[in-house]
């Protein structure tokens, strides 16, 4: 079963950030803060040859033609510990 936390007293510019961010990514605030919390407290480790992977993918999709902005942002998003 999940736990329930509430968090009290969190500064405005935090809250506003963390709106910001939540609707950036589609999700609402409760789903936003787990995520944070999962990226900060329970990084995922990625081995040098799935990095090494990741940027030759990336690479082929720039010769290719077939590379956005938003896939920039995914890699980054996906990156960050």
């Amino acid at each position: 079963m999940a736990a329930t936390i509430t968090l009290k007293n969190i500064p405005d510019e935090l809250y506003e950030r963390l709106k910001e961010v939540a609707e950036l990514h589609h999700r609402s605030l409760n789903m936003e803060a787990i995520a944070c919390l999962e990226q900060t407290l329970m990084p995922r480790r990625v081995s040098g040859e799935e990095r090494l992977a990741r940027a030759r993918r990336l690479r082929a999709d720039l010769d290719s033609g077939s590379f956005h902005a938003r896939d920039i942002d995914e890699a980054i998003e996906q990156d960050r510990p």
